[in-house]
């Protein structure tokens, strides 16, 4: 029930919205096709330029919004297109219309895009088996600092906010991995903007696997958190 206002900033004295109070921060929006769509299409300047600008007749004021976007939606309306063990009610029309609540353009700036299948009780009451919080974080740690290292000396903090120039530099591929993207490219028809964020986020995957060098295997991972994007195509 956010209004853009409350999302970006605002008001006759300008104040900041939540993605700048999430600077340096996480925002985190539930079930994101539930907003309305011209709340969720003012998230595009900040994602892009991690400010935000709120012009007025007497002042035009600039806030910070460098902020990690994290959200959630279902699959359909009901919920249950994608539960193997439930039936989902929805037409194929109303999944379409749901799943249009979120822009294309939108959906660019959104890194990963992954799907999450239903947990059964077995994986809820059973022991964990995955990784500890501690292995992951550790791993996170030595990435973040191969990236900090890596940009010393610029304005660039992270693999993240690499501009078109550090991209070229630093997230270059083998010729296997530019006939993969290329392939992928045309298969599904993504965008130039689409093609820079999967090679930025196959630089981290090869950070996390500390590797200076960005595989066809990184690349490919990178592409299959595409989710939304391969739908579309």
């Amino acid at each position: 029930s956010t209004s853009d206002a409350g999302l970006i900033g605002g008001g006759n004295i300008p104040t900041p919205g939540e993605v700048s109070l999430a600077h340096n921060g996480v925002l985190f929006l539930d079930e994101l096709p539930e907003f309305r769509r011209s709340v969720l299409e003012v998230l595009r300047q900040p994602l892009e330029d991690a400010q935000v600008t709120i012009a007025r007749a007497a002042m035009t004021l600039t806030f910070p919004a460098r902020f990690m976007l994290a959200s959630a939606m279902n699959p359909c309306p009901c919920g249950y297109a994608t539960d193997p063990k439930r039936d989902c009610t929805c037409t194929a029309q109303q999944i379409q219309r749901y799943t249009a609540r979120v822009s294309g353009p939108l959906l660019d700036r959104i890194d990963i895009h992954i799907e999450v299948p239903p947990v059964s009780y077995a994986e809820l009451a059973g022991p964990p088996d995955g990784e500890t919080s501690a292995v992951i974080r550790a791993r996170v740690n030595v990435a973040r600092e191969r990236q900090q290292a890596r940009f010393d000396g610029t304005p660039t903090p992270h693999n993240a906010a690499m501009g078109v120039r550090e991209i070229r530099e630093y997230c270059q591929l083998d010729e296997a991995g530019e006939h993969m993207l290329e392939q992928v490219m045309t298969h599904f028809g993504l965008s130039a903007r689409a093609h820079d964020r999967i090679r930025k986020v196959a630089r981290t995957i090869a950070d996390l696997d500390s590797s200076e060098e960005i595989t066809a295997a990184h690349l490919a991972e990178a592409i299959q958190y595409r989710t939304l994007d391969r739908k579309q195509g």
